[in-house]
């Protein structure tokens, strides 16, 4: 064909400014062009296929449905071929200049307002087709229409202020596209550099693509089949597949919608927690997806930070996308969909505690502590994710665990608080001071034994309109219960209050007698917006310093050393002194608060060194 059949455009000084935009703006790595171009062929083999169940008569009706890559180091090309639609000379002018045809003036104006991030343009054929000019000297696009008499049409250009357009005899059904590349990007003329790309960005694309003759996207899609068509072992294959490990998975949720949003998802919670083993915080593992071509690797904001342990894929088609596809526009949509996958994952996790308690309870045990953290962090969750706690309790026999769901059905009628406490293990809350009064009013109390647990359980407040009470507070109102033994006079305990009042006015804020003890002598009790031991602890592990606070002393008037304790204030002061400095020790180390263990053991070693005197004068 002479050079005179070959027709010459110039683009429009818009469509210039455009492309520089694209090539030099919008995309920050080069590789996405592979990703673009694979997509665009993707997208023509699905109209393909469309168009073939529409018509009968078809140009090169056997051609197979698939994307073919080729490399060439030596000549420093790439070229993507498909079987796909294909475009007529008039399809191929207005398709590769579809910024112009759509309204260049319009796309420049959203480009402004928005910062560079504001048209939805990214599913137009040219936009995607001309990041190759990021790595390309120049561009070739040979193509035939589907219509058996288009013409064999070739379109090329270096990416300037023109484009030229021929006819190309001896071109197959569908487009290829022939990358010069630049000679500072030639790795993309290197197969193995190819590769990596087709997998990271197009391994699900729905057509076979074709390296070199050989195969990439060998995984399905499976996050788009129909439950009933995956089996275990596919799931498990495509797991291992996305997280990278060698494990099943422990749970798969796989669920489509479409309504608020267009969701095809496909989640899994891993068999173990790597952060158990002192991995450190593990990055976000579910992927982004829109149409089977990867958005995002890690996308910020998709899932809330605390369920960085869920492994999989998420792919909506409702994705308003800037024009490198790598970053979502609409911050409100990422929130949307944000919340309806949270509320659908937490729901699940409910559902597997119901249908499988002791399955869940193992999940429980190495993930726990992410939904703890998800109390925390997202109050709008606080309520489900509450309901996912298990703990121990006075009312559980051995180490069985138990539900806040299971506690409000144990209630008492007319109990409107659930009572709780916080420490080392169960064994050693039950012998403590604070649960005996519970227990002898029949009254339940959920028992927490890891040290981020009172941090929670303070951020949670009420569950299902029962308010989180901790069993440690002075507040605590209680109802009288019978009482065994003979108690001290009320004149008498009237006097030993105000004694001990004054005698331990450095030790503690004021004493009190109570209803609540039964078998141990004193308490102390924490005022109720005060923090415990555990929370100052974690405070001070954080480097910050816990507000100063003096615990309340109450006492049991019943009990034989406290009785005895009154006695001995009237014929031995200050041997009396000592022991009640050391029922108060007792009690604020028990509780957490005010003497070290090593005070305590040294006022203990004194007052045995004061009890021992009085006897050696006998």
């Amino acid at each position: 064909m002479s050079t005179t059949d070959i027709e010459k455009r110039e683009f429009q000084a818009e469509v210039s400014e455009i492309l520089d935009i694209v090539i030099h703006s919008l995309y920050t790595d080069k590789e996405i062009f592979i990703r673009e171009l694979i997509s665009n062929a993707s997208d023509a083999l699905e109209k393909m296929r469309l168009k073939q169940l529409a018509e009968g008569d078809v140009f090169e009706a056997d051609r197979p449905l698939e994307i073919n890559i080729s490399t060439d180091e030596e000549a420093k090309t790439l070229t993507i071929s498909d079987h796909g639609i294909g475009m007529t000379r008039t399809e191929l002018n207005e398709n590769l200049g579809t910024i112009a045809h759509s309204g260049t003036k319009a796309f420049l104006q959203a480009m402004k307002e928005s910062g560079g991030a504001g048209a939805d343009v990214i599913g137009q054929f040219g936009v995607g087709f001309y990041s190759s000019f990021m790595v390309a000297e120049s561009v070739e696009v040979y193509t035939h229409s589907w219509q058996p008499d288009g013409e064999h049409v070739k379109w090329a250009s270096d990416g300037g202020g023109s484009y030229t357009v021929e006819e190309a005899d001896g071109q197959h059904r569908g487009c290829r596209i022939v990358v010069h590349l630049k000679e500072d990007q030639a790795e993309f003329a290197k197969p193995d550099r190819v590769k990596d790309i087709i997998e990271r960005y197009s391994n699900f694309v729905g057509f076979p693509v074709n390296l070199n003759g050989e195969r990439v996207n060998a995984v399905e899609a499976v996050w788009l089949k129909s439950k009933s068509e995956v089996d275990e072992e596919e799931y498990k294959a495509f797991y291992q597949f996305v997280s990278h490990s060698m494990d099943a998975p422990r749970y798969t949720m796989h669920f489509s919608a479409d309504a608020p949003l267009s969701i095809n998802a496909l989640l899994f919670v891993p068999g173990e927690n790597m952060e158990r083993f002192g991995m450190g915080p593990q990055p976000a593992g579910v992927a982004l997806y829109c149409r089977k071509v990867l958005i995002d690797q890690n996308p910020e904001g998709l899932l809330p930070e605390w369920l960085r342990f869920v492994k999989g894929v998420i792919d909506s088609e409702d994705l308003p996308l800037n024009i490198s596809r790598e970053s979502m526009q609409d911050t409100a949509l990422v929130r949307k969909l944000n919340t309806l996958l949270t509320k659908r994952f937490v729901k699940f996790l409910a559902k597997q505690g119901k249908d499988s308690p002791e399955d869940y309870l193992e999940f429980f045990k190495r993930f726990g502590r992410f939904l703890k953290e998800g109390i925390v962090a997202s109050p709008e969750h606080s309520e489900a994710l509450s309901g996912l706690l298990r703990f121990e309790s006075t009312m559980s026999e051995g180490e069985a665990l138990t539900s806040l769901d299971e506690y409000v059905d144990r209630m008492k009628e007319g109990q409107e608080e659930i009572y709780y406490l916080v420490g080392d293990t169960k064994a050693a809350l039950e012998k403590g001071p604070f649960v005996e009064a519970f227990q002898a009013r029949g009254l339940e109390v959920a028992l927490f034994t890891e040290q981020v647990d009172d941090y929670v359980l303070q951020s949670l407040r009420e569950f299902k309109g029962k308010k989180m009470v901790c069993a440690d507070r002075a507040d605590i109102d209680m109802d009288d219960v019978p009482t065994e033994g003979e108690s001290l006079s009320e004149e008498d305990t009237k006097a030993l209050v105000e004694w001990m009042s004054k005698t331990l006015t450095d030790k503690v804020e004021g004493v009190a007698a109570g209803k609540r003890l039964v078998s141990h002598p004193v308490v102390a009790l924490i005022p109720q917006d005060a923090p415990n031991a555990q929370l100052r602890a974690m405070m001070e592990a954080m480097g910050q310093t816990a507000p100063e606070m003096k615990a309340r002393l109450e006492i049991n008037p019943r009990h034989d050393l406290v009785k005895q304790l009154h006695q001995l204030k009237a014929g031995n002061e200050e041997l009396a002194e000592a022991v009640a400095c050391q029922l108060a020790d007792n009690a604020l180390l028990a509780a957490g608060l005010g003497t070290s263990e090593a005070d305590a053991a040294a006022n203990m070693n004194s007052l045995l060194g004061k009890i021992l005197g009085e006897l050696d004068k006998k």
